[in-house]
This record gives C-alpha cells, structure tokens and sequence, in this order.
C-alpha cells in the first residue's frame, strides 16, 4: 500500500469512527470515548483533509465544524409540500377529531401516535444512497429556503447513515430546536459583550439557520428532533414503524412518542406531558397525534391546508397575574441597565417566579408598567419570565407612570443612551463597582484568561480589601497580600498566584476578547487580532481599516475606535504588555510563507477544490489579508461560482485584479 493509499484508508476510518460515536451519542444516548478522545479524533481528520484536498468528502463528519459561507439562501420547491396542522386546545376538539376520523374508518381499529410538538424551525432532509443531498426549511410550505451547508453542523443530524436498509432516496421531516441551556450561555455572553438578548430559543434558532458563515452556526449548538418519513418506495404499515426504521438509520427520534389505543388514552397523554415539559431542556408548545395506519391515513387523505389525519394540540402559554411590588435596576459589565420587575411570588410554570423581565425603557413605556400594577407574566417559549401586560381594571387611582431612571443605581453616574440602541448605560466604567468586578470576572474567565481559583467570590473579596480596582491590578497580587484574606489558605493563594502567572502565556486573540471591548465577543477577537496581527496595529487602525475585516462592520468598529480613543485604556494595555502579556499573534499563528505578504484580497462565490474557509486560511497562512468589501485598497478579487455581482461591478470599476481558482493556485505555487 502506497503513503497516500495509507492516509486515505486512515482519513476513512476516522470518518466511519467518528459517524459510528455520533450515532451512539445521539441515537442510542450512550457513549464510549471520552468528549476529549472525540474532539481529538475530529482534529486529526480536519488536519489529514486540509493536508490532502483530494480526498475531501462533502458528507465528511468534519463537515459539522462549518467554514462555508452562504451569500443568498436559493429557493426551493418542495417535493411534498409542508402542510400545516389544524389546532386545537380542548378536550371536546380532541373527542370532535376522533368521531371524524371513525365516520371514515369504521370497520378497524384505530390507533394515534403521539409526539411532542416542539418550538422550533421545521426542515426538510433529503438523503440519496444514504447520503444527506439537501435541506430546506419550510417556508410557505411549498417552497423554502436551501440550508444545507448550515445544517450539516447539527450534530444529530447524520450526514451519512447508519445500516443499510434504508430508501435510495426519500425525504425526513423534522423540528430544529436551540436547547434552553445553550439559549442561556448565548444570551449570557451577548449581554457581556453589550449586545441586546435574544427573545426566545425559536426565533434564535430561525435566525442561525439563515446566517451566512456556517462556522458561526456550529457554535451554536442547534439539536433536531425528526418525526415524518416520505418517500414513493417506504416499505412500512404505520408511522410508528417509519419512526424506528429511521432511529435504525441514525435519525434523532423522540423517546417521548406514545402509540394510543384510544382518544382517552390521548388526552391522558397529553395532560401527563402539560407538566412534564416543564423538565425537558427544548421548548414544546403542544402534543401532535397522528393516525398511526399508513393505509388509513391515505384513506383519510387531506384538505387543501392539512392533513385531515392529524391535528395539534397546544398548550397555552404559562401565563400568571400577580402585583409588581418595585422596580430595580442591574448594571452589566458593559454598563448596560437592565430593569427588572420585583414580584410577589407566583406559581408559573413549575417554579415559584419572583422577578421578570422588563427589557428595557421602550418596553415599559409601551406597556405603561407601574409599580403597584396587577401584571401577567409568562414563560412560555422564554428561559426568564417576562411581564406581558397589565391587568389595567385592577390600578389604583394614585398610580403614577414610571419614570425611567436618569442616573446609575450603582455610583449615581448620569445615564446615557446611544442613537439606536434600546438600553442605557452607565459611562462610569472605571468607578462603578459593578463595572470593575464585571470586567475582572469577563477578563478571568475560562474562555478569556482562564486563571483558575478567580472565581466571583474571590474577586469581590480582593476588590473589598481594595487590593484591584481593574484587570492589571491583578498582576501586581502578591501572596503576603493574598494569605491574610478570609477563606484564604496557603494551597489557594498558591493556586491563585500560579494562575495568575500561567495567564501569561494566553494567546493575543484571547487577552483581545478579555480585555472587554464593547461589541468585541470571542469570533470577533479572533478575527481582529488575525487580521491586525498586533495590539499597536488595531489601536491605530481607522473606521476604513477595521471594516476592511472579514464581517466586522461600523458598529463594531466604532466601539473598538472609541476604546483606543481613551488615554485610560491605552495606559491599561501598557501596563497588561509590562506584565508579559501576549499582545502579538504567536509563532504558530504567523503566515507559513510570505508569497502574499501585504496583498489584500476579498473571496467571493463557491470553490472546486477548497471551501471558502480553506482559501482565506491559505490567505492568511501565506501573509495576506481577508477583507469583507472591494476598495481602492484592494489588490486582489478571488472569484468562484456565483460569486457576488456587485464586488465584480466594483472591482471592475477600480481596475482590481479579478482573479478565479485556479490562477490563485498559480499565485502561490499549489
């Protein structure tokens, strides 16, 4: 066997190991490797597959780490169409849907399947010889929107299936959801970084399927529940059976599907799920029951918006009406206000609910929320209850409209509010308490500087004892200060100091993210500080240099001028550099060659022999630079299929070279 014939054989069975754990994890939720061995094994085959191209596999497991980038999402027509289900939302609708289905089938038993409805996005797989080919979200339900490259990051969704008794070719229909807890660390690092929350784990979910950088999409760790098989040769008497032949196939098929003799046995279903839900880690709005018999189901047919053999039974949202006792107002790292809503206790939802969410001024002014006020509050799809609305027939007649607060609750700083920004801040960023220990808390972080034993409890100590006031500080600690503290042992301030000490070697790009730039979130450090290459690069940068960068855009950019714009921050990194901190890209990140050393370039369209993310790599590892838009100061236009007309038009009128594939090969000596 030849080298290359050896490193195929091994790129083949990291794939066939990796799809084999993937089917455990998510179909038989049991696992034999360690999440470490796992993650090894996919960095050794996403190293093998950029060495050798030529054995690239669009099905590859590798594919769920994303890299491609989707300009334009084309349409397309389903082959079945998405119908919609009827609804309902009693009992006596239930016992109504049961005598039609009997006026129908009257000679045989008839037995409904029961699923949860989950609150997602609906999409359509389709799979060839055991192969995904393409995904569609449902759009109006007989065209929809082709998320395939997205789509591949989700990691319950097999790219290649298991067995081998599957359909040449069929279609499976399912739900994409965001699982609450990554909704949660989602919205936990937009608010560090200064960014509004989401809303919901639903909307979030639609809005990730349709981004353009499916690398981004990886992260966000969308899960996907599959419930309906169609195809022309599916050899099965009842959608129970399809469900467990594609469990077999490697499909994620809810364990909470219930085949019901009865409609009694239905309602008893759902009215077990009514509270159940409430400890699932996905949002449900409802139950969907479903003729079980195929033969019956073709019996039963469909009217012109639905099947007339299945229906959806949905929950009311968890709503509760309860006196809002005061309202407070928190101070985020970033200085954002959030105002909150002080609650007598109220049952909502399986929880006793004390506080909800009041947004932001616009959501109370709309909604006219007083204290002293009757308010609904609802959970619903939502992670943090929110007040709705206000039981208006139930205000006293001395209620006064609430007045947004014009200073900090914190340090007593006049509040400000930017130009088409919904929160207020606090411009007291380095004398507002909350501020400091929320920038020290960001900066020690795991994913930031990752200094161990720095915990919350033990910032606030060191910041009572005025020992920090700010993240240099801490490089200053010594242990004769440290011991004496409360809670503070020998071994601890050890760690401490070790950790502290460690913290040093952190690459650029993380101590960019930790240093806590407005708008600056953990992708965006890591484009900067590729792209910059240097702290003293990006502090002087102009708006026209920053937005150069692959997806930085104005907003971004202003907040990184206005930081370097402050003497403040400045005199800050000084110190951070005296330190020993990595403010350079290291050895192992710096370009591989020099061929393309100072040359810019912009990469549009699809690619034959590389993804786009490999090409900017191969940019990067050469000494150039991926920009987002054409310019004067552009040297280089990379074009591929269906590249972006308007960059052609543009570079064409700035005399910017226009280069394809294969003359970029040529460039740099592939």
């Amino acid at each position: 066997m030849t080298a290359t014939e050896t490193i195929h054989k091994k790129i083949e069975q990291l794939r066939d190991n990796l799809n084999r754990h993937n089917y455990l994890y998510y179909v038989e939720a049991r696992t034999e490797i360690s999440d470490y061995d796992f993650d090894k094994m996919m960095e050794e085959l996403i190293k093998l597959e950029k060495e050798h191209p030529e054995f690239a596999d669009p099905n590859s497991p590798s594919q769920k780490v994303g890299g491609e980038i989707t300009k334009e999402f084309k349409s397309v027509k389903h082959k079945y169409a998405m119908l919609s289900l009827g609804n309902t939302y009693n009992e006596e609708e239930l016992y109504d849907f049961d005598k039609r289905i009997r006026k129908v089938i009257t000679d045989e038993l008839v037995e409904y399947v029961c699923e949860l409805k989950y609150d997602g996005v609906a999409i359509g797989l389709s799979y060839k010889n055991g192969k995904l080919v393409q995904a569609v979200t449902r759009g109006d339900g007989l065209q929809g929107d082709d998320v395939t490259a997205n789509i591949k990051t989700v990691k319950s969704i097999p790219l290649v299936l298991h067995d081998n008794n599957y359909p040449d070719e069929f279609e499976i229909r399912g739900e994409v959801v965001m699982p609450f807890t990554e909704f949660e660390k989602l919205n936990k690092e937009r608010i560090e970084i200064g960014e509004e929350p989401f809303a919901n784990p639903r909307n979030t979910t639609a809005g990730t399927l349709k981004m353009q950088d499916s690398a981004v999409v990886a992260q966000r760790a969308l899960d996907c529940y599959l419930y309906a098989l169609y195809g022309d040769n599916l050899n099965y008497a009842s959608h129970a059976d399809g469900l467990k032949n594609a469990k077999q196939w490697g499909f994620k098929i809810s364990s909470n599907t219930k085949v019901c003799s009865s409609i009694e046995e239905v309602i008893e279903f759902i009215a077990y799920w009514d509270k159940q839900r409430e400890t699932l880690n996905v949002a449900t709005d409802g139950i969907v029951i479903k003729v079980n018999s195929i033969d019956q189901q073709k019996k039963l047919g469909f009217t012109s918006k639905s099947p007339r053999w299945a229906i959806a039974y949905k929950y009311k949202a968890e709503q509760a009406a309860t006196k809002l006792i005061s309202i407070s107002y928190q101070v985020g790292r970033t200085g954002a206000i959030t105002p909150v809503a002080n609650l007598e206790p109220v049952q909502l939802a399986g929880t006793t609910v004390k506080r909800a969410s009041l947004h932001n001024a616009d959501q109370i002014a709309k909604l006219d929320i007083r204290e002293g006020d009757v308010v609904f509050v609802e959970k619903g799809g939502e992670i943090i209850p929110k007040v709705t609305g206000v039981d208006l027939s139930k205000r006293s007649e001395n209620s006064h409209a609430t007045h947004y607060i014009e200073k900090c609750p914190e340090c007593n700083t006049i509040l400000v509010r930017l130009e088409g920004e919904a929160l207020h801040y606090c411009p007291n960023e380095d004398g507002c308490p909350p501020q400091i220990k929320g920038k020290l808390e960001h900066f020690t972080s795991r994913k930031a500087m990752n200094i161990d034993s720095f915990g919350s409890e033990t910032i606030e100590l060191l910041y009572n004892q005025h020992l920090i006031k700010n993240i240099a500080d801490i490089y200053e600690l010594k242990k004769e200060q440290i011991l004496p503290l409360e809670r503070m042992a020998e071994k601890s301030a050890n760690n401490l100091i070790e950790g502290i000490i460690k913290s040093k070697e952190v690459p650029f790009e993380r101590v960019l993210f930790a240093i806590g730039i407005r708008h600056v979130g953990e992708t965006v450090a890591k484009k900067l500080a590729r792209y910059f290459r240097s702290i003293d690069a990006l502090s002087k940068a102009t708006l026209e240099d920053l937005v150069m960068v692959d997806e930085i855009g104005d907003k971004i950019a202003k907040s990184i001028l206005e930081y370097f714009s402050l003497s403040k921050h400045v005199e800050l990194i000084e110190r951070l550099k005296l330190y020993g901190l990595q403010f350079e890209m290291g050895e192992q990140a710096i370009a591989t060659g020099n061929k393309l050393a100072g040359l810019s370039f912009v990469v549009s369209g699809t690619f034959k022999q590389f993804s786009r993310d490999e090409i900017k790599n191969i940019i990067e590892q050469n000494g150039g630079k991926n920009v987002s838009s054409v310019s004067s100061k552009t040297n280089y236009l990379l074009t591929g299929d269906e590249a972006g007309s308007s960059k052609l038009k543009k570079a064409e009128e700035l005399k910017i070279n226009i280069i394809n594939e294969e003359q970029f090969l040529t460039l740099i000596n592939i």
